[in-house]
């Protein structure tokens, strides 16, 4: 029985005429770019996210690259981000001819260390390179501590891009005493920073059939802005304003984005589930922590697991193992972004963002999707308790060293 690391087939089955329906309101209207089907999904996740503003654009990318343009980030520029990411991140800094300023990850959430973030700002302030912007990647579903970074990026002067592409409807409780208005609240991923980023690429927990992103902020002078720029910086048809591109939300992914959007919520707590179901058959199979340590959902905050990983002993051997058992794996990521060859002239080199470097040799996600089975989460872990049972522990083998709690 092949288990694979995303079933999208059994999701779509279970919409087929439902998401079938919705395409065919957009063909018979032969409206495909932007157009009422957007701006109906745009105020859906506006309110999702508690948010005025919603932006739909033509990837997750570009959501990125948009906003850095709407703060006005011009060549030279730094900014602040983590290494341990997908290469959108960085590359859309660079891509602007702004300047990466990577800063190494808490290796328990593997989110930006914000701890290293604030000694970093501290020791430069005043320079005449300062950052100028800080952009937290809230990785495989979690948020990044933003009632902390918000107090941080205010206290040294920098603009908040957050980069949800994997955390749409992650959740933080706010507990700040400086803030009573705010206490007992929750901030949704992508609403606390100055402009929050989304991705509807189809592996994500809100997946279109294509590429699609979407970029939210409570700030009505940026949206109007990022309105503007994903049409070649124009208000009005030829005249431009401003120098824009073209990333446009098509109108059936957000007729299929629409569909989607009404299952989210019992899929991520089907996510949630099965990320329970885990750690209970890992305790079941008495897999110890020294040899595969799970993904833990820190206090306060709401977990969406758009993946589930794990950070393993021999990580490319057990990855062969289940690849051997038909059980599909990913490695998110093997190389981060400070050793990636184009960025050699940054001049990072290996031991310099060690949690970073470590978390790229152990980590390896699992299967997590709400489809899975109980059935199919046993034979992934007694796959796993195989692969590191005494019998078959070769001499050597080695956990991973641990993050600390």
């Amino acid at each position: 029985m092949k288990i694979p690391l995303l079933d999208l087939k059994a999701q779509y089955q279970r919409i087929r005429d439902e998401v079938n329906e919705e395409i065919q309101k957009v063909l018979d209207s032969q409206v495909f770019i932007l157009g009422p089907m957007v701006e109906a999904l745009e105020k859906e996740i506006a309110a999702d996210c508690g948010v005025p503003h919603a932006i739909g654009v033509a990837s997750g990318t570009d959501a990125l690259l948009l906003s850095l343009m709407a703060l006005n980030v011009r060549p030279g520029d730094g900014v602040i981000t983590v290494p341990f990411t997908f290469f959108a991140t960085g590359g859309v800094i660079s891509r602007l001819g702004a300047v990466p300023v990577f800063i190494d990850i808490d290796p328990a959430t593997y989110n930006l260390d914000l701890n290293r973030l604030e000694d970093y700002l501290r020791k430069n302030q005043g320079a005449a390179d300062f950052p100028k912007v800080v952009m937290p990647v809230h990785l495989f579903g979690q948020m990044t501590d933003m009632e902390s970074l918000t107090e941080v990026s205010r206290r040294f002067g920098l603009r908040v891009v957050e980069d949800a592409a994997q955390a749409l409807g992650a959740r933080q409780k706010i507990h700040s005493p400086n803030e009573e208005e705010k206490r007992g609240q929750e901030w949704t991923a992508g609403s606390a920073g100055d402009l929050g980023c989304f991705s509807f690429f189809p592996s994500k927990n809100l997946g279109g059939f294509g590429d699609g992103g979407m970029i939210i902020t409570r700030d009505e002078a940026l949206a109007r802005k990022l309105r503007m720029l994903r049409v070649h910086g124009s208000k009005t048809k030829y005249e431009h304003d401003l120098i824009g591109i073209n990333s446009r939300l098509d109108a059936l992914q957000a007729a299929v984005l629409r569909v989607k959007r009404k299952h989210l919520s019992r899929w991520t707590e089907g996510r949630r589930r099965n990320a329970e179901r885990y750690r209970a058959l890992f305790r079941e199979a008495k897999i110890e922590p020294s040899l595969v340590s799970l993904p833990q959902e820190q206090k306060g905050f709401y977990h969406i697991y758009n993946q589930f990983v794990i950070r393993g002993g021999e990580r490319d051997a057990l990855r062969e193992h289940l690849r051997q058992e038909e059980i599909g794996t990913e490695i998110y990521y093997p190389i981060p972004l400070h050793l990636q060859e184009c960025y050699r002239p940054l001049r990072y080199y290996p031991g310099d963002l060690p949690e970073s470097e470590r978390a790229s040799r152990e980590v390896l996600a699992l299967p997590i999707y709400p489809e899975l089975t109980l059935i199919q989460q046993r034979r992934v872990v007694r796959a796993i308790a195989d692969f590191y049972s005494p019998q078959k522990t070769r001499r050597g083998r080695r956990g991973p060293v641990l993050p600390k709690s």
